[in-house]
């Protein structure tokens, strides 16, 4: 048997391959909408990917099962658990196999079979996997957002997200007897989730890319409360903002993404265009870093730096709106990469990051924004002189701020910008400076005359001995 592990680190999201050497075929676990990578491995190993299984109807990314079944005709299994809102409407498009509690589907040698884990969603399933060549028994699961390595999924996403009244309180619930079921299989097995730490489908996954049953039992936090009403609390409580785009995923993997047949190719756009578009009224995002998007940038854009594109686009992009990027040329492939992951295909064209210097050259006056330091901005703090905006989520507030901070989450500032701006100096702070970048980037795009950017953030307040509040 053949087992690859596919890693995306903006979405944290895991996906796997798995073959049997003796057939030559393989099946990919949750896979993503970029095939390509798939295809190459399989090739690289002498295989042909027959199939693509998923375990639920994923909120925070584009699957990618439907390209394969178009690329390479894949069988797709899809769970059919659930009542009639948690059904795949495309399924009948192509050869599939809907998969109820027990049910077995394979190639070769290799047999998965199918547990239904409901909790998260109510039709998750989870993939018992056997390698036939070696034994009869299980040697691992395929948890998708069941069970991550020290956490379990979320069940309150869609209530979050998209005011599904009701689902999270049920979720909880049905998720306490799918841990207890859980909790029998034997403990060497291996447990490869879908996602790793940093995804927003639970509150504190860990980094390793796998664990076992028998340790998740041992140290898993939800594995060691026995009453049902006092999980349910727990499981709820201390969930990060669900990102507001989880609905139109959860959607778009309901109904059958778009095909791509390989990734967007945008059109290169000449430097002038550039202002024509922002005067216009276009989105254009800057992909270039804090540091050189504060030295200078074209009035009305909004920065979000590339390693931050696949997380915070769905936040701040308007699904079916036509946008722009400006992007390095060796940057261009990842940035349309982490867009199409989470399904914003409407990149009407790119211009490359030197088109900045060229209207600099042209008389074009860039605008600029300032970054300092705690020590620097401490007394104009304390004094009020400038308003103090932390852009970070809920959790890490709670945790400790800043005195005289005002929370603003950053996934709502482009609904709350007009509350904030009133003529005082803006002082954007997040954890550590990354996502303060783009809020500046967002409060000056909406009219704040000064903005500056906190370095270091939170952390370096507190580095530097200063006080906080909780």
């Amino acid at each position: 048997m053949l087992l690859k592990y596919f890693y995306d680190e903006q979405l944290a999201h895991a996906s796997y391959l798995v073959g049997c050497q003796a057939s030559g075929e393989a099946i990919v676990v949750d896979p993503n909408r970029d095939v390509d990578m798939y295809l190459r491995v399989a090739e690289a190993n002498n295989m042909r990917i027959v199939g693509a299984a998923e375990t639920h109807i994923h909120a925070d990314y584009v699957s990618g099962s439907r390209e394969l079944a178009e690329r390479v005709g894949a069988k797709l299994y899809l769970s059919d658990e659930g009542d009639e809102n948690w059904k795949y409407e495309f399924a009948d498009q192509y050869e599939s196999m809907l998969l109820k509690d027990g049910d077995t589907f394979g190639m070769g040698k290799v047999k998965f079979t199918v547990m239904h884990t409901p909790g998260h969603t109510p039709e998750h399933i989870s993939f018992l996997l056997t390698d036939g060549a070696k034994t009869d028994e299980p040697v691992g699961i395929f948890t998708g957002d069941f069970v991550f390595v020290g956490d379990i999924g979320r069940p309150d996403l869609l209530e979050e997200a998209a005011g599904m009244v009701g689902t999270a309180d049920a979720g909880a619930h049905q998720m306490f007897p799918s841990l207890k079921r859980f909790a029998k299989l034997p403990d060497h097995l291996q447990v490869w989730p879908a996602h790793g730490a940093g995804s927003a489908c639970g509150k504190a996954l860990g980094a390793m890319p796998s664990t076992t049953v028998g340790y998740e039992k041992a140290f898993g936090w939800a594995f060691q409360i026995e009453d049902e009403d006092e999980f349910v609390k727990a499981l709820l409580e201390g969930q990060p903002e669900a990102p507001k785009y989880f609905a139109e995923m959860k959607k778009v993997n309901k109904v059958g993404p778009n095909v791509l047949n390989g990734m967007p190719n945008p059109t290169l756009q000449p430097a002038h265009r550039l202002t024509e578009l922002v005067e216009q009224g276009a989105v254009v995002v800057d992909t270039r870093s804090a540091e050189r998007f504060a030295a200078g940038h074209v009035a009305g854009t909004l920065n979000i730096p590339i390693e931050w594109l696949g997380s915070w686009a769905g936040w701040l992009l308007e699904y079916h709106q036509p946008f722009y990027l400006i992007a390095d040329e060796n940057n261009l492939a990842e940035a349309i990469h982490g867009l199409t992951y989470i399904g914003l295909d409407e990149v009407a064209g790119y211009f490359e990051a030197h088109s900045l210097d060229v209207l600099a050259e042209h008389g074009v006056e860039l605008q600029t924004y300032d970054m300092a330091t705690p020590d620097e901005l401490a007394d104009d703090i304390s004094s009020g002189d400038v308003l103090l905006v932390d852009v970070r989520g809920k959790g890490e507030w709670a945790e400790g701020h800043i005195p005289g901070a005002h929370h603003y989450m950053l996934g709502y500032l482009l609904d709350t910008a007009d509350e904030i701006i009133n003529g005082k100096p803006i002082v954007v702070q997040c954890q550590t400076g990354g996502r303060a970048a783009i809020g500046a980037s967002i409060l000056q795009a909406k009219g704040a005359e000064r903005v500056i950017n906190m370095t270091g953030g939170f952390n370096a307040w507190e580095t530097a001995g200063k006080s906080i509040e909780n």
